[in-house]
C-alpha cells in the first residue's frame, strides 16, 4: 500500500490555531520552472535524487516522499523500496524520463501527490483520485475500523450471516468509507450522498473498478439544501457514517497552500463552529436510523463535548454513547445511538 506520511494527504486538525500551522507548515512555495530535461541518460535513482534536491530548494512539502512516490508509480510499484533493485540503476528511456519530468512538474506547482499520480491507497483498496475531490486521510481509516468492529459484533436479524445491513454515508468523496465497508462486509448495502457531482462521479468510478457497484447507490444530494431527498432514499438504515467538513471557517486560511488550492473547500469548511453539517446530520438521524441504529462521526478534537451537549439539548431519541480517540490520542470520533422512548415503544405495540 501507499504509505500515508505525506502531509498533503492528512487532515489532522488540532485544538489551537497555532497548531494547525505547525502541522501544515508554510503556505509559501516559490513559483519556479522545472529543471531542464537531462541531455544524458539517467537512472531512476538519479532522477529521484535530482528531484528530491530540487523540491527541497523550491520549498515543496516532503521532497523525498514526493519524488520517490512519483517515480515508483511510473516504475509500476508502490514505493521505491518495492521497486526491483535492477530497475533503479537501469538507464531510463527517453519516454519514461519525460513522464517523470511531467509529473514532478505538477508536484512542483503544489499539486498533492495523490492527484499527481491519480491514485492512493485506503486500507486495502487502491482508489482513483482526481481534484478537487477530497483526499482520504489516515484518521478516516480508523473510523472505518471502528464501524466494522461494531458491526461485526452486532446481532443479526435474519437468516445466518447473510442478514442484511444497511448504511448511509454523508459526504462520500472518493468513496473510501463506503467501498471499504462494502469490501469487508458482503451482507452490507450502502447509500452514499455528496454535495459534489465530482465526488459522486469518482465514487461511482471507484465502485465499478472494485466490482462493488451492485451494493452501492450513489446520489448527488446536499444534506444542507435537500433534507427530504435524503429521507426519501432511506427506509431505515442500521448505520449512518460521515467524515463531514469540520474545520472552523476561520482556520481555512491556515491550511497548507496545496490543500487550499486543490481540494474542495466545501469538503473542509464546517462553518463558524465547524458544526454546520454535523448538526444537520444529527437532526436527520432519528428519521433515518432504525431503533438502536448508530451514527459514527469523524470530528475536530474540540467537538465531542460540544456535540454531546448540543444533542442532549436539541435532538430527541439520539443518545451520545462515547468518544473515541485516534492513534495520536486525540478525541476524534463520536458515536451516537438512536433510542426510542418507552412511550414510542408502547405506541408501536398498539
Amino acid at each position: 500500500m501507499w504509505r500515508t506520511s505525506l502531509s498533503a494527504g492528512f487532515r489532522c486538525f488540532v485544538c489551537k490555531r497555532a497548531g494547525i500551522k505547525g502541522i501544515w507548515g508554510s503556505n509559501a512555495v516559490r513559483r519556479c520552472s522545472a529543471p531542464a530535461l537531462p541531455t544524458d541518460r539517467i537512472t531512476a535513482r538519479q532522477a529521484a535524487d535530482l528531484w528530491k534536491r530540487y523540491f527541497e530548494e523550491m520549498g515543496v512539502t516532503e521532497p523525498d516522499h514526493s519524488s520517490s512516490y512519483i517515480i515508483a508509480y511510473l516504475l509500476g510499484a508502490k514505493t521505491m523500496e518495492s521497486v526491483e533493485k535492477g530497475k533503479l540503476t537501469e538507464f531510463l528511456s527517453q519516454d519514461k524520463t519525460e513522464q517523470i519530468w511531467k509529473l514532478c512538474t505538477r508536484r512542483l506547482s503544489g499539486m498533492p501527490v495523490q492527484y499527481v499520480i491519480e491514485e492512493w491507497d485506503f486500507r486495502d483498496l487502491t482508489l482513483k483520485m482526481r481534484p478537487p475531490v477530497f483526499i482520504p486521510r489516515p484518521e478516516t481509516e480508523e473510523l472505518v475500523e471502528l464501524v466494522l468492529s461494531d458491526l461485526n459484533m452486532k446481532p443479526r436479524t435474519g437468516v445466518g450471516d447473510e442478514a442484511l445491513l444497511t448504511c448511509l454515508e454523508v459526504g462520500c468523496g472518493s468513496g473510501a468509507i463506503s467501498l471499504s465497508l462494502l469490501k469487508s462486509l458482503p451482507q452490507l448495502q450502502v447509500i452514499a450522498v455528496d454535495q459534489s457531482q465530482d465526488a459522486v462521479d469518482l465514487t461511482r468510478h471507484n465502485a465499478v473498478r472494485l466490482g462493488l457497484q451492485d451494493r452501492l447507490q450513489v446520489c448527488h444530494i446536499d444534506v444542507m439544501e435537500d433534507a427530504e431527498a435524503v429521507l426519501s432514499l432511506c427506509n431505515t438504515v442500521s448505520v449512518l457514517v460521515s467524515n463531514p467538513p469540520y474545520l472552523f471557517s476561520e482556520d481555512m486560511t491556515l491550511l497548507q497552500r496545496e490543500i487550499y488550492r486543490f481540494e474542495d473547500h466545501a469538503a473542509l469548511d464546517g462553518g463558524k463552529d465547524g458544526l454546520k453539517v454535523i448538526k444537520q446530520i444529527l437532526i436527520q438521524a432519528p428519521q433515518i436510523l432504525s431503533n438502536h441504529g448508530r451514527v459514527y462521526l469523524e470530528v475536530d478534537p474540540r467537538h465531542p463535548p460540544v456535540i454531546q451537549r448540543w444533542v442532549e439539548a436539541n435532538v430527541e431519541e439520539m443518545h451520545y454513547m462515547e468518544t473515541r480517540c485516534d492513534i495520536n490520542n486525540r478525541p476524534r470520533f463520536c458515536i451516537l445511538q438512536k433510542e426510542k422512548s418507552n412511550k414510542d415503544h408502547k405506541l408501536d405495540l398498539d
